[in-house]
């Protein structure tokens, strides 16, 4: 039997599953206009992602609202569903999803950690957060940092800066000026990541101005905990 013939049964799923999503994470504010995108892993040989649609208002997706896509992020022929196109940031979604092994990626342009790749473009670090917890690190003496990487238009590009630096014990990337990736086995320990993430990133950036030496920007990873910097 063709791939093609398990896209409908799959492909409905999924496609319900990433509308539910996208609409929760527009509502966050997250995935304003028509930005962002989430994908969930079809199969892996060869690998294919269902990828929400480009162009398209994430508040008010249907569950056709997706394209299947190869490892490239290329429509792959015989979509079951209407003329949809993917975006160009699918290649980054495959890329992940083949390197970290992960079965759902989620993109948004949440604020905080667009700033916080402003002030350290070198990397957020992160300790001593209880929030470390949802990420799937410690809480205590378990040191994080949140790769940032250089925003482009080539996703082969893109793709090469995250595999560069990428760390199976960090499920997350920024892209700066951007926005940021999470990925997890599916897309609800996706968004739990991107919750818990983005809330140590709103703490890093609401109490950097009581730390002298964090508002230089001098671009070096800075660690930021509740006992103070170090």
């Amino acid at each position: 039997m063709s791939e093609q013939h398990l896209w409908p049964t799959q492909l409905d799923q999924a496609g319900r599953a990433l509308a539910a999503e996208s609409a929760h994470y527009a509502a966050l504010g997250w995935m304003r206009g028509t930005s962002g995108n989430l994908s969930v892993v079809l199969g892996r040989n060869p690998l294919r992602l269902a990828v929400t649609a480009s162009g398209m208002d994430k508040a008010e997706l249907t569950p056709r609202d997706v394209v299947v896509v190869d490892e490239h992020g290329a429509a792959v022929p015989g979509q079951p569903g209407p003329a949809r196109r993917p975006s160009a940031e699918a290649g980054l979604h495959a890329r992940i999803a083949r390197v970290a092994g992960a079965g759902a990626v989620v993109h948004v342009h949440a604020l905080a950690p667009v700033i916080a790749a402003e002030h350290w473009p070198l990397g957020v670090a992160l300790r001593d957060l209880e929030m470390l917890k949802g990420l799937g690190r410690g809480a205590h003496d378990d040191e994080v940092t949140i790769p940032v990487i250089a925003n482009g238009q080539d996703m082969r590009v893109l793709g090469d800066a995250f595999e560069a630096g990428f760390r199976a014990d960090t499920p997350a990337l920024i892209v700066a000026r951007h926005g940021l990736y999470v990925w997890g086995d599916d897309l609800y320990q996706a968004r739990h990541r991107a919750e818990c993430l983005d809330w140590l990133l709103r703490f890093v950036v609401a109490t950097r101005t009581g730390h002298a030496h964090l508002a230089a920007g001098n671009g070096d990873a800075v660690v930021l905990s509740e006992r103070g910097t170090s």
